[in-house]
């Protein structure tokens, strides 16, 4: 049974009712970011509930050592890991000397949350009866700012409703805060300054061993029914925290308001000597505007994100809702600013795989930023991949490769690998390939080569060295086989010519070996200092090509299809519908062992595959592959069925390709795979973004021209979408009556729907 009290609405995520086992996973659901930071829904005044506690800043991460029970050769010293920053949400309420707690309150009525994904803002209300009898009524609004990007703010509004009281707000920061996943209890923050001036107060520190310095501000204002107090704080410190105490008499009826802004300023964007300063610039600014008109500016920003990444579906509001969800937290999590920041698999919701980057990012998230942004946030992305090249040299090197050989990391914060888990740190090898299958996707969607001479090619040149090195030659087969390796179904550790591996081996030398005779081609001087620098010879090249044309792929026969690896056949094929629904998950309810022998796949490898690679195999080879490999998968993965709703849409499956769609976009709403309290999978969001554009809407590009082949779901009356497609805007609206598309930009574009030409001209909407 999924969870499902979140209430279906077209444009909130809302909760009504307070319920202390929902608390962790409504943390997680109603999480707030503006790419530079990002924080848990934690209650801002104390809970002595059960909470997690959660506040990120982009790009600090601290090298948590490595903690495994038998080291081995080529481990990673550490994994990387966000810290859970500095809090700086927290106020502190207490009413004739009673704390507000909602775990020991006599009665909550009336919580209600609300996460208004169209505005960007997240709301909680409540009355609550105190252990002392005084009945109080909260409403609490709070923002992360996307124009002032380095601040938040909270309006925290208190009224009495059954009697007069001495009321007393007390916000404050706190620097002594631990991450809930640290491997050895280690101290992550040094705090070196606290400071308080009239209303303001910072926290200066810096992270251990990594020495990011952070400066954590606040300033608080409070009214009276909406009338300015001009009150001095009583200041308390401690080695670790500054609370600011004000005192007020508070009437029956009366609302006391207070208004915080808080945030953080961080050397990555200023002098380490002068955050202090940048914090009080930051808080000049929030003041001046106030927050009403810092509120207004967080409308307007988020009204320009939605104008070109909104999806509209009409008549399937929980459909509605699950893909909006998924967008709004793809666009809190990164906005595409800074090439020095990527996106972690769980964003700002929580410390799960460290907020690293994974080959998430490349094999899922591209698509959807180069779609819905412009193409610079797709460069800064593989910008990011360019930039940690040498690492991934280094990271081969320890791994016993040479000669540049480049192996990118499964986990990183700074291109250096930070996985312990040896199936996935020396094994699963297909990262590499998604790399540069997204130099090729970028390339093939916006059409601008320029990355590859400046950039791309040097990257490729380090990748189709590691394949080439990494393959043995097998004197039994006579062909190159690849042994000891994980796919990214992980439900199957160190097997042998996993295919999915091996295929992206092979077209990675083959696509490396195209781009090089480009670049000689087109840009002679870029290629003569390529060479250059990476000491590549034609005899090199002959020998790629060598293992590209003998590579060695498992093939079934009986089945006509390609094994996910040697063996897979060996085992005893039960399908997933004759396991017992109380086996599942069976992440959570087998032993790694069973698993291990198990026919079961967390995402298959082979469908992997068919996505990248589609237009390599004919629609029957798809239905085949799709029909033996699904009734096998057990999609706990959260990347798993975006793939399988885009591939079922293709073969015109639309139930099928309807269930999977909801799966992925209702995966953390609907609590799937009974994790949400540990953060939310911001990664697989943007293949949900794909279910539809690339599933429903059929949208593909095919030398140089963009294809639609649009279907729909029965379940709805119509949907819409637009993509950024070669700096011209194609919106795409598709009903059960047929599909009409329009266009903003410079000038005509020629389209293909349904295999026919359509010719879009500015101003004009055409039927197709």
């Amino acid at each position: 049974m999924n969870q499902d009290y979140i209430q279906a609405d077209p444009w909130s995520i809302i909760e009504e009712g307070f319920d202390r086992e929902q608390v962790k996973s409504s943390e997680s659901l109603f999480s707030i970011g503006n790419g530079a930071m990002g924080q848990r829904a934690n209650f801002e005044e104390q809970y002595s509930g059960e909470t997690f506690q959660g506040s990120y800043i982009a790009g600090v991460y601290y090298p948590d050592k490595t903690r495994v029970g038998w080291w081995k050769n080529g481990y990673p010293e550490y994994f990387a890991k966000v810290l859970n920053a500095p809090n700086w949400i927290g106020v502190d309420i207490i009413i004739n000397d009673e704390a507000l707690d909602l775990n020991t309150c006599k009665k909550v009525e009336h919580f209600r949350r609300e996460l208004h994904m169209k505005e960007g803002w997240y709301k909680r209300s409540f009355v609550a009866t105190l252990p002392n009898d005084v009945e109080v009524a909260v409403e609490v609004v709070r923002f992360l700012s996307l124009d002032l990007d380095e601040t938040g703010a909270i309006q925290y509004n208190v009224q009495l409703l059954n009697s007069d009281a001495e009321v007393v707000v007390v916000p404050y920061l706190d620097g002594g805060i631990k991450n809930m996943d640290s491997n050895w209890a280690d101290k992550f923050w040094n705090i070196t300054d606290i400071a308080s001036y009239g209303n303001r107060a910072f926290v200066a520190s810096h992270t251990m061993k990594t020495d990011f310095a952070v400066c954590t501000f606040m300033q608080g204002e409070l009214y009276v029914d909406g009338d300015t107090l001009d009150m001095e704080p009583a200041v308390e410190e401690t080695g670790t925290s500054v609370r600011h105490a004000y005192k007020v008499d508070l009437s029956k009826d009366e609302t006391l308001t207070l208004v915080k802004f808080g945030g953080y300023t961080v050397d990555r964007n200023h002098p380490k000597d002068k955050l202090q300063e940048a914090a009080n610039k930051v808080l000049e600014k929030a003041s001046a505007l106030g927050f009403d008109d810092l509120l207004q500016k967080q409308k307007d920003a988020w009204a320009k994100i939605w104008e070109m990444s909104d999806i509209n579906i009409e008549g399937d509001v929980k459909a509605q809702q699950g893909i909006r969800f998924n967008i709004f937290q793809l666009n809190q999590t990164y906005l595409g600013k800074d090439s020095r920041l990527n996106i972690g698999p769980k964003g700002f919701t929580g410390e799960k795989y460290g907020g690293s980057t994974y080959w998430d990012t490349e094999a899922y998230c591209l698509p959807f930023y180069m779609a819905t942004k412009n193409q610079e946030v797709a460069w800064n992305l593989l910008q990011y991949r360019y930039n940690h090249l040498q690492k991934a040299i280094e990271n081969a090197e320890k791994l016993g490769f040479s000669n540049g050989a480049a192996l990118y990391p499964m986990v990183t914060m700074n291109g250096e690998e930070c996985h312990n888990e040896w199936e996935i740190t020396f094994e699963e090898i297909h990262r590499n390939g998604a790399i540069a299958f997204a130099i090729y996707n970028y390339h093939r969607f916006t059409g601008d080569y320029d990355y590859i001479p400046k950039m791309g090619l040097e990257v490729l040149i380090g990748i189709a060295r590691f394949w080439h090195q990494r393959v043995n030659f097998s004197e039994e087969k006579q062909q190159y086989v690849m042994l000891g390796v994980t796919g990214p179904n992980e439900y199957e550790n160190n097997v042998n010519n996993n295919w999915y591996t091996n295929y992206l081996a092979k077209w990675c030398i083959d696509y490396t070996i195209e781009q090089i005779s480009k670049v000689r081609e087109s840009y002679p001087k870029d290629h003569e200092r390529i060479m250059a620098k990476t000491k590549l010879a034609p005899a090199e090249i002959e020998d790629w090509a060598k293992v590209s044309g003998n590579m060695y792929f498992p093939y079934s026969e009986k089945h006509q299809v390609f094994l996910q690896q040697d063996g897979f056949l060996d085992k005893r094929m039960v399908k997933v519908q004759d396991l017992d629904r109380s086996e599942r998950p069976i992440n959570q309810k087998w032993s790694w062992d069973r698993i291990l022998r198990s026919p079961y796949i967390k995402q298959a490898d082979v469908l992997q595959g068919f996505y990248f690679f589609e237009d390599h195999f004919s629609q029957e080879e798809l239905e085949r592959h799709f029909d033996f490999y699904e009734p096998f998968t057990v999609h706990e993965s959260s990347l798993s069925p975006c793939v399988h709703s885009i591939q079922a849409a293709k073969l015109g499956r639309m139930e099928q390709a309807y269930t999977f769609y909801l799966r992925t976009s209702r995966l953390d709403l609907d609590d799937y795979n009974k994790e949400v309290e540990e953060g939310l999978h911001i990664t697989s969001m943007a293949g949900t973004w794909m279910s539809i554009v690339e599933g429903f809407g059929g949208m593909r590009v095919l030398d140089g021209t963009l294809h639609f082949e649009p279907r729909i779901p029965k379940q709805w009356k119509s949907y819409s979408f637009k993509v950024n497609f070669r700096h011209q805007i194609i919106t795409v609206t598709v009903s059960a009556d047929g599909c009409s598309f329009g266009i903003t930009g410079k000038g005509p574009l020629t389209i293909q729907v349904h295999g026919k030409s359509v010719q879009l001209i500015p101003g004009k909407t055409v039927q197709a």
